[in-house]
């Protein structure tokens, strides 16, 4: 049924885009859908990608989907719509949105602390004494990257010990890794410390992470087919791309393991629905209150361009680039009333595709004039 009902969206989406009597309704016109295609295509021959998947929501309403190139090189598969991909840290504003709804309901607050005999995970993760700074972190920092440590740098913790689960990696972490500055203070990207979240998530709900993500955040979203990836080829979804490589194994990776800060797999319609569900221009769609969501999108003293999850401007835009061996994502949301996502299954070895990608995407979005993207 889920099958289906996608196929349909599909079909009714691209016989809107099609017809040229809808054209005058906002949806592009056929020279402008090849003007889009040329776009695609454009990127995946400079920036070597195999295979490539967008899509756009206009006023909270799907407008366009669409796959490009090949979801599989070596049997020539071509990307569809309904073809997922790992999305990498764009899974972190599903985690934040999650964490809201829990704020909401009065099971969190911002200002909890997380580790200690007072915090939300108490001594699930080793005994006093904690490193210095340790027993300070609260839950904001989390979701700020300013937890006082713990990068995305060479010694990311996510990137270590591979044979560990989440329980010893971060009582290993909190063990062996110290905090080099007090919580709160300075913006340091934390893989880890989305990893924290997930775990606090899973102590308040008493679930699983992803159950919960699927049941409380996804399907009131009319999401039914996202999930957490495998981490070898043996362990591909169905329906899930092969990941380029020229660059690092992507499938020598935990990616399981990082369910809640780089974890999901998603189609690009299923991300620009997610996002026309927290893009606070409707309340009787968004799944957040407005305060909400004005709290997550709301930029720290730390960092000017990060709030909580997601990337900001002073454009009002909101965002999050992803990126692992194998996998280029990004989801926006655009204060003129747009919601996309792009995904590739190949990510350079040296530059910035993501970057890229998001150029790549406006540049898509401004071929149909109406839009006024």
């Amino acid at each position: 049924m889920q099958r289906s009902r996608r196929a349909f969206l599909q079909t009714t989406a691209f016989s809107l885009a099609a017809s040229p009597a809808a054209a005058a309704d906002g949806a592009p016109a056929p020279q402008e859908l090849g003007a889009m295609e040329g776009v695609a295509s454009t990127f995946i021959k400079a920036h070597g990608v195999p295979g490539l998947s967008v899509a756009v929501a206009r006023n909270g309403q799907l407008v366009y989907e669409q796959g490009f190139g090949l979801a599989d090189h070596a049997t020539a598969e071509k990307v569809l719509p309904s073809h997922l991909f790992r999305i990498a840290s764009v899974s972190k504003p599903i985690t934040s949105v999650a964490v809201f709804q829990l704020i909401e309901q009065g099971k969190l607050a911002l200002d909890d602390r997380v580790f200690g005999g007072d915090g939300i995970l108490r001594n699930d993760f080793g005994k006093p004494p904690y490193r210095q700074y340790v027993e300070d972190i609260r839950l904001q920092d989390l979701l700020t990257h300013t937890g006082g440590g713990w990068p995305n740098d060479g010694a990311d913790p996510m990137f270590r010990n591979p044979g560990m689960n989440h329980h010893d990696l971060i009582a290993w972490t909190l063990a062996n890794a110290r905090l080099g500055h007090p919580p709160g203070s300075r913006f340091a990207y934390s893989n880890f410390g989305y990893c924290i979240v997930g775990r606090i998530i899973e102590k308040v709900t008493g679930q699983p992470y992803e159950r919960h993500i699927r049941e409380a955040v996804l399907r009131r979203c009319g999401i039914f087919d996202m999930r957490i990836a495998g981490d070898t080829l043996a362990e591909r979804a169905a329906q899930e791309v092969v990941y380029g490589t020229g660059g690092p194994d992507p499938y020598n990776m935990k990616v399981r393991r990082m369910d809640s800060h780089g974890g999901w797999l998603a189609t690009a319609a299923d991300l620009a629905r997610f996002a026309t569900h927290v893009d606070g221009f409707s309340e009787d769609r968004d799944i957040l209150k407005p305060a909400s969501i004005r709290e997550m999108t709301t930029a720290t003293s730390a960092n000017a361009g990060y709030a909580k999850g997601w990337a900001v401007n002073r454009a009002l835009n909101w965002w999050h680039v992803g990126s692992l061996p194998g996998t280029t994502s990004i989801m926006v949301r655009t204060a003129s009333g747009f919601c996309w996502a792009a995904l590739a299954n190949s990510r350079e070895a040296s530059g910035d595709t993501g970057g890229a990608l998001d150029r790549m995407m406006w540049d898509l979005v401004r071929q149909v004039k109406s839009w006024k993207a």
